[in-house]
């Protein structure tokens, strides 16, 4: 019992929870796009995406009449990126023709970045958006490995998540 509590408090204090909470940040925001896709399918009107880098923030807009307004009757989902994550490129390069960041998404609604998912799961433009930790956007190339990158496909509405491992993109698991 001594022994693996010498080890366990040697080794708590090496594990990087802020890449943990980038990762998962990813992988809830790439969950709900898909999901977003699928319920523009499935209910036949279209979903809208915004990127908040302002409010750190991804919301949904369940655009029932397909007037890109938000009325009072239609629902509006917010997902907070969580602690530590925040929408940015940091210190890691762009990713091959999608461009730099934080969105590179060109089309907006109500001042923001926005990306349509249509009723035939077709999104309205292809481009993405980068997330990174708090400590990569003020610590240098120290940090660069903590971006991540999440890249929409215009024509088919699908999701790709990529990683930056400290040298190259890779597509994340």
């Amino acid at each position: 019992m001594t022994i693996i509590g010498v080890v366990a408090a040697m080794a708590l204090p090496s594990i990087d929870y802020t890449r943990y909470r980038i990762d998962s940040a990813m992988r809830g925001v790439g969950t709900s796009l898909l999901s977003a896709q699928r319920a523009a399918v499935t209910r036949q009107h279209d979903m809208i995406i915004l990127v908040d880098a302002s409010n750190n923030t991804i919301r949904i807009h369940d655009d029932r009449n397909d007037n890109r307004v938000m009325d009072s009757d239609e629902r509006v989902r917010a997902i907070p990126l969580g602690d530590q994550v925040v929408l940015g490129q940091g210190p890691a390069p762009s990713y091959s023709g999608v461009g730099a960041g934080p969105v590179t998404f060109i089309k907006q609604l109500n001042g923001v970045p926005a990306l349509t998912f249509h009723r035939n799961g077709a999104a309205s433009e292809y481009g993405g958006f980068y997330l990174t930790s708090r400590r990569a956007l003020g610590g240098g190339s120290v940090h660069a490995s903590d971006a991540r990158l999440l890249v929409v496909e215009r024509s088919t509405g699908r999701v790709t998540r990529y990683r930056y491992n400290g040298s190259a993109w890779v597509e994340a698991s």
